[in-house]
């Protein structure tokens, strides 16, 4: 299976994608240039770009109208009419960012983070409660990646991506603290380095290889079964999205890319692999 190119090239290092119930539209991230991005209709137009910050690292819609993101060194809300208000910086180290994450089936957002230099352990995964409470709930990361739950709401798969595997991850309902996580599926190096993730409505894992050109499938039993190949090498992340959740939409990556090589790096990519996705789960705040 191949993935059609959506858009022109439209980020640098575009990661983050997801489809935005209220308004019917997929958003992605520059995250680099700390820009969140709309799409119309299609991909043939061009976006929309709101400034977040010096990293706009991810995002989920809010039940109450709006959005909430994680920005360099914390978290933001965004309001329906685009005003964005930032929490508190959570840590002072200039050399560590946030990076990727997402939404638990109670409402609460996750995030985590990692070294720009991707020094070994630096990284942490924050949580913020609906309430607007933070705390840290696992330690020890290098580059904190993919976070999806389950269909049932029961464990997470996350993703450090040096261990080359996506893990599965027991959550405290109550303090948001990660269990140890289990290896669950290991990706060869020579196919790539797993990054964001999504779960489709049968229970299947969806995984962006960095460095792979490609999104793997993997059935909730941990079997891979669909390869999607995908015209740019850094392959970021993926959501479903459009209408009834039918369609994948990917994103890329131009980070260090030379000038010249690899043309399509930075445009989002779109497949509709004949199984469904489902709505993001929203952050309740």
């Amino acid at each position: 299976m191949r993935a059609e190119q959506w858009t022109g090239v439209v980020t640098y290092h575009g990661e983050g994608p997801g489809w935005d119930p209220g308004t019917g539209r997929l958003r992605v991230v520059d995250m680099l240039a700390g820009d969140l991005l709309t799409f119309g209709a299609d991909g043939t137009q061009a976006p929309g770009r709101q400034h977040l910050g010096e990293v706009a690292a991810a995002w989920r819609p809010r039940t109450s109208g709006g959005l909430v993101a994680a920005v360099e060194r914390g978290f933001a809300l965004i309001a329906p009419d685009g005003t964005v208000t930032r929490g508190e910086e959570l840590w002072s180290d200039p050399t560590i960012r946030m990076n990727e994450g997402g939404c638990d089936p109670a409402g609460n957002f996750y995030c985590g983070s990692m070294a720009y230099d991707t020094r070994p352990g630096a990284g942490r995964v924050f949580r913020l409660t609906p309430g607007g409470e933070t705390s840290v709930v696992h330690t020890g990361v290098t580059i904190s990646n993919g976070l999806a739950w389950s269909p049932e709401g029961d464990f997470a798969y996350y993703v450090d991506t040096p261990t080359q595997s996506i893990a599965r991850v027991t959550v405290d309902p109550e303090s948001g603290w990660f269990a140890t996580p289990e290896p669950w599926v290991r990706v060869d190096p020579a196919d790539g380095a797993p990054d964001g993730i999504t779960v489709d409505a049968e229970g299947g894992v969806w995984v962006a290889l960095w460095g792979g050109s490609a999104v793997r499938r993997y059935t909730a039993k941990g079997v891979l079964d669909t390869v999607v190949e995908v015209n740019a090498r850094q392959v970021s992340a993926c959501a479903f999205g459009g209408d009834d959740y039918r369609r994948l939409f990917i994103t890329t990556s131009r980070e260090n890319v030379p000038d010249g090589e690899d043309p399509a790096a930075g445009a989002v990519f779109t497949v509709e692999p004949g199984v469904t996705g489902r709505a993001p789960l929203p952050y309740a705040g």
